[in-house]
Order: C-alpha cells, then structure tokens, then sequence
C-alpha cells in the first residue's frame, strides 16, 4: 500500500463539517493527495444540506462525496452506530476526522484507534484528562496520530506572538482578558440539543481556545480555574448555560479573564465578537498584545444583506484562484491541511517497511511534532482537558476554585470559594 492519497472518513455533517472541513478536505482532494471522502452523521438531514450547499457545490463543481447513511433514507431515521461499520471497512492508516459534539469525541477517537486509524478531532480533544491520556497511550502503541484542531494556533498573530514570547521581547505575561461571543442564531442550530448544561458551556465550547492559545504563547501551565454560568432555555425548551465567565491563573500568578456566549446579536456587524489582550511586565517597563479577532481592519456593506460588516479574511474564506470554482484560503484551512499533511507524510514516510520498522518510524515521527508544539496533540496539549475538567466542576458548584496538581498523576482537586 502507497499513501500518496489519502482517504478521509468525517464523523459528524454539522456546522464546523460545513464551514471549514469538508471544503479544506476537497480542495486537497482536487490537489490530488486525498482520494475517497466519506460523511456519516446520524441521519441523512445534514448529509442532504451537505451535498445542496450552494457555496461549496459552486467551488467545488466537480466533487461530492459518499454519505452514511444514504441521501435516500428518511431524514428522521436515525442510525447511532454506523459510524463503526464505516471505520471498519477503512483501510488501515487512512484519517478519521472527528466533527461531533464534544461530549461523544472519545468514544469515536477510540473506535478510530481500534480500526488503525489516525485521527483529526476538532477542539476540544476530550472533557477528562485521564481520557487524554489513555488516547495518547493507545495511539502511541500502535503508532497512529491524532491532531486536535486548534486551528488558532496557526493563525498568523498567534505564531508570531508565540515567537517574540520567548525572545523575550514582551517580558513575562502578567494580566490578561479574553473574549468569544458566539451569534445568537447558534441557539436555533443543533446546539439546542446537546449544549445542555449537563454536558458543556461557553467557556469549555470556545474559551479552550483562547487558554489554549495564552498556553501555546507563554508555555505557562494553568493551575487554578473558577467559572460561572448564566442559564437560559433554547427554542426547543432544554436548559444551558447561555453565557459563561472564566478566571485562569497560570504557574507565575499572570490571570487571565475569559467572557463567552451564544448571544452576539445576529444584525450586528461582526460574525461574532472575538479577541485577546495580554499585558507583560519587563524591566522597567511593560509590553502589550492586543489581537481584535473579529475585526481585521476589512468593512464590507452589500447591497443584499448587512449595510455594514466587520470581515474576518483570515480564518477561512472562499477566494478565486487559478483552477475551477474557488479555493479556501486562511488558518483555518491551514490547521486542517497540517494535520492531514502530517498524516499523508507519516504514511509516505514508512511505505515499503516492515511493521515493526514502520511502528517506529511512526512513533519517532509522532514524537517529533509533539515535541514542536505547532500542532495539538494529546502529547502537548493535555492541559487544556484539566482546565476542561476544571471549569466543568466549578461552573456545577457556582463557580469554585478548581486547583489542577501537576506532577506524575496530573489531577484537578476542587477548593470551596463560599
């Protein structure tokens, strides 16, 4: 078996599946280093708004790909399992792309794993650390890679800040505020079914970004964690927490404040609200870092929609280019891409040896990225399922310090704060 192409299996048709995966995945099909590309989700309902969207059909005008469960199936039949009759039938070392709601990524990854299968997982990669862990341990034995989108860490501000960081060209990070307010519509998507309060919040949901990326800039781990909820009722009447807060207090005492929610007004100007202040102290004098995520110095007003925008040409945006239809351009495509790109070269790496010389080769080259700190993986990234871990048992108790004890059996330890 060659691994000049790569076949991709997505668990999971919802949003993220249709923002940013599946367009990345096939304009690296039309690249010609992926080959076949599957979609199981739980009924054909999504799949069918998949295969019809008007955007990517007119980007990618020459390409679908197979759905699990078929298009012709009844949209309110659903199939729980099939997922594992998919990765079943996939030819070892191929990539699972991990796209469902956070609280099912590990029983997939694991399923993934059991099926020789290396593994993308959108963020974040799990809700307990000990669950981090024992992926980690299963994946190393066998030699497969599992990357967790983080796609921040490749945006371009974040990759440069994390190279003047440690030349010491801020100082040492003291103080800081982070924001991600999410549009109110998500409360009307899939949401409404699963962002329960039994099983995620804001801050978990997409404040793991922005303490993921003070970690992938400072290198400081996190120690204590304290987050509270406001709770409200979705459309369909389940309770969640709609609104979220966050304190995170790093190894040298440097605090950083997280606000998340679903609730940024959907006619004002911006996709969301987003951004990150950090302030250092130096001798004799303090540095600053000031990323508006949700402004990019772009201002669009169409004549068919919003009279004033705020335009994110970063993250991932459809753009012309020299083939047919249109290509994904940002960091967003960026993640996805190096996280496929490591696994197509693993692959190419190790083609023609023998098993055991392959194990090593992989794991050596596993190794070799974890120790890069570019990519997330369980390996480097484990932190951020304590701080998970850590935020989830404070925001259930009104927002108690959560302490995370590091050392040979990393563990979160609750501290009372009424």
């Amino acid at each position: 078996m060659t691994h000049d192409r790569l076949d991709v299996a997505i668990v999971g048709g919802g949003m993220i599946t249709n923002d940013l995966l599946l367009p990345s995945i096939y304009h690296m099909q039309r690249e010609g280093w992926i080959g076949r590309i599957q979609v199981c989700a739980l009924n054909s309902a999504p799949l069918r708004a998949l295969a019809e969207n008007p955007e990517i059909r007119e980007a990618f005008p020459d390409q679908t790909f197979e759905p699990f469960p078929s298009l012709e199936e009844a949209p309110q039949k659903d199939f729980p399992d099939l997922y594992r009759e998919v990765l079943s039938r996939l030819a070892p070392y191929q990539a699972v792309v991990v796209a469902m709601p956070d609280s099912l990524h590990y029983e997939v990854i694991l399923e993934a794993l059991k099926n020789c299968q290396h593994v993308l997982c959108v963020k974040p990669l799990v809700l307990r650390h000990e669950q981090a862990l024992e992926i980690e341990k299963r994946a190393s034995e066998k030699g497969l890679f599992v990357g967790v989108e983080y796609h921040k860490r490749f945006d371009r501000r974040a990759l440069i800040a994390r190279r003047e960081y440690r030349r010491g060209r801020w100082g040492e990070f003291v103080i800081g505020e982070a924001k991600m307010i999410e549009p109110y519509s998500y409360r009307f998507s899939n949401f409404q079914n699963w962002f329960t309060v039994d099983v995620t919040d804001p801050f978990v949901y997409v404040g793991c970004h922005y303490v993921d990326q003070v970690w992938f800039i400072t290198g400081l781990h996190p120690v204590t964690v304290s987050v509270t909820g406001v709770k409200g009722r979705f459309p369909n009447g389940n309770e969640g927490y709609l609104w979220a807060n966050g304190r995170v207090i790093f190894e040298n005492g440097a605090i950083l404040n997280v606000t998340d929610g679903l609730g940024y007004p959907d006619d004002a100007a911006g996709s969301n609200e987003q951004g990150l202040v950090l302030y250092f102290e130096g001798s004799g004098q303090c540095g600053y870092l000031r990323h508006n995520d949700q402004f990019r110095g772009v201002e669009h007003s169409y004549l068919d929609g919003k009279k004033f925008n705020y335009i994110n040409p970063d993250f991932y945006r459809l753009a012309p280019w020299e083939g047919k239809g249109y290509k994904p351009v940002g960091y967003g495509y960026d993640s996805v891409a190096a996280i496929l790109g490591t696994i197509r070269r693993i692959g190419r790496n190790t083609d023609g040896m023998q098993e055991g010389e392959a194990l090593r080769k992989r794991q050596e080259m596993i190794h070799q990225v974890d120790e890069m700190g570019i990519i997330a993986t369980p390996a480097n990234s484990s932190i951020n399922e304590l701080v998970v871990e850590a935020a989830r048992e404070s925001i259930r108790n009104g927002g108690d310090l959560v302490h995370i004890r590091y050392g040979e059996s990393p563990r979160i330890e609750r501290k009372y704060a009424r």
